[in-house]
């Protein structure tokens, strides 16, 4: 199974609002071979608490505005260290640069497919220090 077309459309969207917020490192996983709950998750990151939420109201308005979708669940946006949107079809993660690095969602999710993103979206990840993963892969 992999991610439908409506959650490509959902991804692209979400990787290209975070890009245009300034997010560092976006990247997303097709995980709909390993769980069921989900497709695929949005993972962004920021340096500061304010940035997570510029990217996260970012995120929703383009959402909402070209998709008509709203999230059914939004959760961790009180400490503004990482929030997440739950869209049914995808997750967004976004999260403060530390948080990222400490929790290493890539580490859980590095044997499910990569997806494609807008281009503005994978320039970001030459803003960021390198990937939790990086090392791993040498």
């Amino acid at each position: 199974m992999t991610a439908t077309d409506r959650s490509m459309e959902l991804i692209n969207t979400a990787a290209q609002a975070a890009a245009d917020k300034l997010a560092h490192d976006v990247v997303a996983y097709d995980v709909s071979d390993v769980l069921a709950i989900t497709d695929a998750f949005l993972l962004a990151s920021a340096p500061n608490d304010r940035q997570v939420k510029a990217i996260v109201d970012g995120i929703e308005e383009r959402l909402l505005k070209e998709l008509g979708a709203k999230p059914v669940r939004r959760e961790g946006e009180r400490d503004g260290r990482w929030v997440l949107l739950d869209y049914v079809d995808v997750v967004v993660h976004v999260q403060h640069s530390e948080e990222r690095v400490f929790y290493a969602l890539e580490r859980l999710w590095k044997d499910c497919p990569e997806l494609d993103l807008p281009a503005d979206a994978e320039a970001t990840r030459t803003k960021d220090a390198p990937r939790p993963d990086a090392a791993e892969d040498e």
